[in-house]
């Protein structure tokens, strides 16, 4: 578990390569004498002014400590969605009590063992990243671990996405193309927005369906009540709910 637990950082060329072929080629060339398009022109411009302003091509995910403390004194299995669930909404509801994160949780499992892979939180506000819910940790997270993109890759066995409810228009995605075989959630619908005051982004009416359709198969409401309580404790905590476009601070 210990790899699982070191920063997640998204390395520069990470980043080129999801900027497309020209950016690769730049990184690989540098200014060489590489013929290039205008595009890549621009590109090498754009780069050469942020680099006279800031060095700094990375940013990095971390889980609070007493998170990587939880994580390694999880036990080996577990066998039921109750069970999964109720660590994940313990991670959540201590992630309100020790202020390091929204009132999210969200741990990739084995589907057929149960074993954990690892448990994440929300990081918005300590990272100021607006990436940076649980889902997102706990699956980026999960791929480090076992390097790979791909989470039902032939190769390695199935895994679950447990989160204390459905994830939001962009963890949404994110479950889709993590490779996640299985999905359990504590809820869906407009409660946690009722609670909490979080924007969770539009959703298709037939968003089950279409996770269905992708072979992710979808368990709804395990340990409902006990989801919401976590909620309000949260809501009712008076920390900040760090939707974006809220005007001046």
């Amino acid at each position: 578990m210990t790899e699982a637990l070191d920063p997640l950082v998204y390395s520069p060329k990470l980043l080129h390569y999801t900027r497309g072929l020209d950016i690769l080629r730049l990184h690989k060339y540098g200014n060489q004498g590489l013929p290039c398009s205008p595009r890549l022109h621009r590109i090498q411009s754009d780069r050469s002014l942020s680099m006279a302003t800031s060095n700094d091509y990375s940013f990095s995910l971390t889980l609070p400590e007493w998170a990587i403390v939880e994580n390694k004194n999880l036990k080996p299995t577990y066998q039921t969605v109750e069970d999964r669930m109720r660590e994940v909404l313990r991670f959540a509801r201590r992630n309100t009590e020790e202020q390091t994160g929204g009132p999210f949780a969200a741990s990739v499992f084995e589907l057929d063992t149960g074993r954990p892979i690892v448990v994440g939180v929300n990081r918005v506000m300590p990272h100021l990243c607006s990436s940076a819910h649980a889902e997102v940790v706990a699956l980026s997270l999960a791929q480090k671990q076992l390097q790979t993109f791909d989470l039902g890759a032939p190769n390695v066995p199935a895994h679950q996405l447990v989160v204390n409810w459905r994830p939001c228009a962009m963890c949404y995605g994110a479950t889709i193309w993590s490779g996640i075989t299985s999905l359990v959630i504590a809820g869906a619908g407009s409660k946690v927005e009722d609670i909490t005051g979080f924007d969770e982004g539009p959703l298709r009416d037939n968003w089950q369906e279409e996770l269905e359709q992708r072979g992710i198969s979808v368990t709804v409401g395990v340990l409902h009540e006990e989801a919401l309580a976590g909620l309000r404790y949260f809501a009712n905590s008076g920390a900040l709910i760090y939707n974006a476009r809220q005007g001046p601070s």
